[in-house]
């Protein structure tokens, strides 16, 4: 009993040692984490000393080259012309109305080229899946020769062999109401008469007043489970309201712009450039080929079990991809489908190869105009960041919106 009650009681004491240790105050010298974030502090402090220390360097070899960092050019006259301008140019505005222009441009073709190389994209990617031998093995050629060939090469392949062989202005072809030649594509398109403001408004509003009672009317249905025909009714206020406001802009709203020759070149409806048709057609299908290849990989990710109950109900192909499958594919597909629409952006700037004077363009003429390289690759360099983190912040958010919800 003595030598137990002795055991217990240097058990208690080693015990009790153990907790008396571990309360001890640890020296702040040997703290891990003390010593962490001393080391994240002096590293932090190292690299802005030595990013302090270049950009002071660089601005000090500038200025003894007498080589201004600063962008008062931008107020200076271009005095340089770009071809084919989205807004009124000419070359005696400012260097930073040039640039804007280039912007614009960029945008718009890429904007085009986003839309036309999804569709195309999509498309082929359910070709590229069908029990079809030949439509699949055509979809699959399609994307092996686009991804394997650079897209400077291919944008080469569409402009010098194919576009620029168009004929001279006295000897276009007309296909319709289409007119092509040397100076460009051109198409009767409708453009906005006198009352065209009061038109655009009248439809702005019923496509606001068909939503709201598209939400309003479904939410009686879904509660009181009476049908409210939600869908019929948004349906009618979206033709009524803008067929009211087109009667009520007093004259024609909307008239149909005819190109017409003009001396040497036409004039009138939509032209579309040699070197624009040839960059839009080289990025739409160059991008397409890669997000055929992401829409078949998000396909696939779907169970197959989804696709074999929603035929055992009775639903065709297209009603089974657009119902069941896409709407679960789209949480695997839009994450690598943001580097696509991202890398076409960034792409656009092959365009200086092939004459099409956008953003990257218009930046190397401002350059040897100015003589200001660093600026004005610094705004090149920021502005396609700027336009990539909008892409990628507009779909990142679309891309939460449709995930799954697990609890």
């Amino acid at each position: 009993m003595v030598a137990r009650s002795w055991n217990k009681f240097l058990v208690s004491t080693e015990q009790l040692s153990e907790v008396t240790t571990e309360h001890q105050a640890i020296p702040f010298y040997r703290d891990e984490r003390v010593l962490r974030w001393a080391a994240q502090i002096v590293s932090a402090v190292l690299l802005i000393g030595l990013l302090v220390w270049i950009i002071v360097n660089f601005i000090q070899a500038a200025d003894a080259r007498g080589m201004a960092l600063n962008f008062k050019f931008l107020n200076d006259p271009a005095e340089f012309p770009i071809s084919d301008p989205v807004l009124p140019y000419d070359p005696s505005r400012t260097f930073g109305y040039a640039f804007l222009v280039g912007i614009i441009k960029t945008l718009l073709v890429s904007a085009i080229g986003i839309v036309f190389a999804t569709i195309l994209g999509t498309i082929i990617g359910l070709a590229r899946m069908s029990s079809n031998w030949l439509i699949s093995h055509i979809a699959l050629a399609y994307i092996e020769f686009h991804r394997n060939i650079p897209l400077l090469v291919l944008l080469f392949l569409w402009y010098f062999p194919v576009f620029a062989q168009f004929p001279p202005v006295e000897e276009s072809i007309h296909a319709g109401p289409v007119i092509i030649n040397s100076r460009g594509i051109y198409s009767t398109w409708p453009r906005l008469g006198s009352g065209g403001v009061v038109w655009l408004i009248s439809i702005a509003v019923g496509i606001i007043l068909a939503i709201t009672a598209w939400k309003v009317l479904e939410k009686r249905q879904v509660d009181t489970g009476k049908s409210t025909y939600y869908a019929l009714i948004s349906l009618a206020i979206v033709i009524i309201v803008p067929t009211i406001g087109w009667f009520a802009a007093g004259s024609s709203p909307l008239y149909l712009d005819v190109p017409v020759l003009e001396g040497f070149n036409y004039s009138g409806g939509l032209r579309m450039t040699p070197e624009f048709a040839a960059l839009l057609i080289g990025l739409t299908m160059y991008t397409a080929a890669f997000i055929a290849e992401v829409v078949r990989a998000g396909i696939q990710a779907v169970s197959k079990g989804q696709t074999e109950a929603a035929r055992a109900v009775g639903l065709s192909f297209f009603q089974v991809i657009g119902l069941i499958i896409l709407p679960q594919a789209l949480r695997v597909i839009i994450p690598p489908l943001i580097s696509q629409y991202l890398n076409l952006i960034k792409n656009s700037s092959l365009a200086l190869f092939i004459g099409y004077q956008e953003l990257f363009s218009v930046g190397k003429i401002a350059i040897n105009q100015a003589g200001r390289a660093v600026p004005v690759f610094a705004m090149v360099m920021f502005t396609y960041l700027f336009m990539s983190l909008i892409v990628s912040w507009i779909l990142n958010w679309y891309n939460r919106r449709i995930q799954f919800i697990e609890k």
